[in-house]
């Protein structure tokens, strides 16, 4: 009887095959195709980008379909693509100003402060804003935000219409730069705060403990345990998040009036710059192939600096991470 129960409770022996269970050789092979498969992505849209945007990149933009391109003349690819590279950093800019400090607000009241019913309702609130598709958001800054805006434009152009930023004639539409920088903030806190408030919970619990039981108080325990440990955290959610405001498309397209200028004014309308997405997807439907590829190549533009804020962040995070010290140590051992 002793026998029998022992051979039934025991577990089923697993195949092996070539010195590895057949369950753990199939994950290695699916996980490895997963991560092979990433990069032969990632290496397929640059050389698609690369390869459509050459033509413009390298053509004279003095003569044929690119002469007079958007009712300006372009010396060059380099002048027509500045201007845009420069709006779509300006956004994201003002983005990330207006929207990080009340997305890690937010994470720190869901991970420190609300009450555990309160925390989960707005985790799953914000969960759930990630969702809302970008032209809901632009059809939101149209009809609320801008008329929203129009008294804060006016008191910001009057007391403080000596500082560039809000110098010029306030747009009577609300078509403005701070318009979009004020909806591209709220697009990017669902990002930036889930990342920040799981960096938030990950803090150890006996560094808490720590700090309260040397008579800390709950704002002192988490500007001396919880911050330290989680900066590094914080800045790569921040740049995350950058990298979703520098793609965004139609909330910009919908809500600013731009211009392919230079140009840092938040309250004037038609003095505004224009990103590379809201461009493309302005212009591509009527472009000629040339111009196109005038398109293309400042898709990759974009492409590029996305790529170098992600990368940005990977290196944060390894670099100035909880566990960074211990592996220089191993490294150096």
């Amino acid at each position: 009887m002793t026998d029998a129960a022992t051979a039934t409770s025991a577990p089923p022996k697993s195949k092996i095959v070539g010195g590895r269970r057949v369950g753990d050789s199939f994950f290695l092979g699916l996980s490895t195709t997963a991560a092979v498969s990433i990069m032969l992505i990632l290496a397929g849209v640059a050389i698609f980008l690369i390869l459509k945007g050459l033509p413009a990149i390298t053509a004279n933009w003095s003569e044929g379909d690119l002469a007079g391109y958007q009712n300006k003349d372009w010396g060059s690819f380099w002048e027509y693509v500045g201007p845009l590279l420069w709006g779509s950093i300006w956004a994201a800019f003002i983005a990330m100003i207006l929207g990080t400090p009340v997305a890690i607000g937010i994470a720190m009241f869901i991970s420190h402060y609300a009450p555990r019913r309160i925390a989960g309702f707005l985790g799953y609130i914000i969960d759930l804003l990630a969702a809302v598709p970008s032209i809901v958001f632009g059809l939101w800054g149209i009809i609320v935000m801008r008329p929203l805006l129009l008294p804060l434009a006016q008191f910001l152009n009057e007391y403080l219409g000596w500082i560039p930023l809000f110098r010029g004639p306030v747009s009577s539409t609300g078509s403005t730069m701070l318009a979009g920088g004020v909806v591209l903030a709220v697009m990017i806190l669902p990002i930036v705060t889930s990342i920040t408030r799981e960096i938030f919970l990950q803090t150890p619990r006996l560094h808490e403990e720590a700090a309260l039981a040397l008579g800390a108080t709950r704002w002192e325990m988490v500007r001396l345990a919880v911050i330290p440990y989680a900066r590094s955290g914080m800045v790569s959610a921040t740049l995350l998040g950058l990298g979703r405001a520098l793609g965004e498309t139609m909330a910009i397209a919908l809500i600013i009036s731009p211009s392919l200028i230079f140009s840092t004014a938040l309250l004037t309308d038609g003095y505004n710059s224009q990103t590379i997405a809201a461009n493309i997807a302005l212009n591509f439907p009527i472009a000629t192939d040339l111009q196109r590829s005038a398109l293309i190549g400042t898709g990759l533009m974009l492409f590029v600096v996305s790529l170098a804020v992600n990368m940005l962040a990977r290196y944060i995070i390894g670099a100035t991470g909880p566990g960074a010290k211990g592996r220089k140590r191993g490294k150096r051992s």
